[in-house]
């Protein structure tokens, strides 16, 4: 039986509910709200409450203070640990875009040409993206491994040139770290960047042929300024990722050497589970969440507006 011969035969009242309850957007949308509000806002909740206490991992009870506070945002080693951060976040944002576009201007301009190979260099960088964070990490401890076996150490010796101490230097760690999470967010960079490419206008190349512009030209008036929302937009997931990212640093340096690697989301693992300090580390969490949204709106502030569009 159709809805509609459902609807026929139901009472005069259901009919009224039925529609009423067809045209209101709450009842359709208030699932989404419960999952939410459950899932994912109950806990931001928390931690802002947690925040407010004494509380630890190995303690019955908890009172309500502004010691943790106080104590969390003074700590000596935070502005250290900020810095890292800044370093880590910074660089892989970069690099990830700039890898990222690289790679999808490749492979569109090879489809293009039909050029063998573009699929293999597609799924290669996509092997990246799948490969979980703390596997990565050891990865890269092989290849960074300043042992004999060490994979860049022996390349650089059957080259005759000087081994690196990628993990063990303080100022060359920082920069190990970089490369692997760049090594890592550079597919995901590539399929934005691949879509945004895929999107843009082909008559706005013909009209760039016509009137005498280089591949350059074409790249930095014509694609670049295409590609701004998407840029934009990648830069907003990258950034919140990667201020987020503990997984592979631990497994690759674990913090160290001292603490040169370690970044917020790392320290804030450390805290918790190391310190056993829930409250402390709640504090530092509700720090990430305020960087992580100041970065966001500051990208989203340079999105084009409608009228731009």
């Amino acid at each position: 039986m159709s809805p509609i011969a459902i609807e026929a035969d139901s009472p005069p009242q259901s009919r009224t509910f039925m529609r009423r309850f067809a045209g209101a957007p709450l009842p359709w949308i208030m699932p989404v709200i419960v999952v939410i509000g459950i899932f994912y806002l109950y806990p931001v909740i928390d931690v802002f409450r947690l925040s407010f206490t004494n509380a630890t991992l190995i303690g019955d009870t908890q009172d309500y203070t502004l010691g943790s506070i106080v104590n969390a945002l003074s700590s000596p080693q935070l502005p250290d640990i900020l810095w890292a951060t800044l370093i880590f976040v910074g660089g892989s944002v970069i690099g990830q875009q700039i890898l990222g576009l690289a790679v999808a201007v490749t492979v569109i301009r090879g489809e293009k040409r039909g050029l063998f190979g573009t699929t293999i260099l597609r799924t290669t960088a996509l092997i990246a993206w799948v490969v979980p964070g703390i596997a990565g990490g050891i990865i890269w401890q092989m290849l960074f491994s300043e042992a004999p076996y060490g994979a860049l150490n022996s390349i650089l010796r059957l080259m005759h040139m000087p081994t690196v101490a990628w993990l063990s230097d303080p100022a060359i760690a920082p920069w190990s770290t970089l490369i692997s999470n760049i090594w890592r967010g550079t597919a995901f960079s590539m399929v934005v960047m691949y879509a945004a490419l895929k999107a843009i206008d082909p008559s706005l190349y013909e009209a760039a042929e016509v009137d005498g512009a280089t591949a350059s030209q074409q790249f930095f008036f014509v694609t670049l300024p295409q590609l701004r929302a998407a840029i934009l937009v990648n830069m907003i997931l990258i950034t919140i990722q990667t201020v987020n990212t503990f997984d592979a640093i631990i497994t690759l340096t674990g913090g160290g050497p001292g603490r040169a690697t370690e970044v917020i989301s790392l320290y804030v693992f450390n805290i918790v589970f190391r310190n056993y300090d829930l409250s402390g580390g709640s504090v530092l969490s509700v720090l990430m969440l305020i960087i992580s949204l100041g970065l966001a709106f500051v990208y989203a502030s340079f999105l084009p507006k409608e009228e731009e569009q």
